[in-house]
């Protein structure tokens, strides 16, 4: 449905990134996944269900902020085609 990507690049070390998607999961539930990790590496991801599109979009939008305080700059995305 909807996917943010953040990226943080500091001097002498690698990228970081963050990336935030509502989507529906195989039981038609709305979810939130998280991912965040150093670019070129294993990163981390948690994911969350919510009882509503609404719940989910703010969840969201506070993970999304909490990224653009720490430094996360966003990248545009590419909806993929099947």
């Amino acid at each position: 449905m909807l996917s943010c990507l953040f990226y943080r690049a500091r001097p002498a070390r690698r990228p970081h990134y963050y990336r935030v998607e509502i989507t529906y999961n195989l039981l038609d539930e709305i979810s939130v996944l998280r991912e965040w990790g150093v670019a070129g590496k294993p990163g981390r991801s948690m994911i969350r269900i919510y009882g509503n599109l609404r719940e989910a979009s703010h969840a969201a939008d506070h993970w999304r902020d909490g990224a653009i305080r720490r430094g996360y700059e966003p990248t545009p995305v590419q909806e993929m085609s099947a």
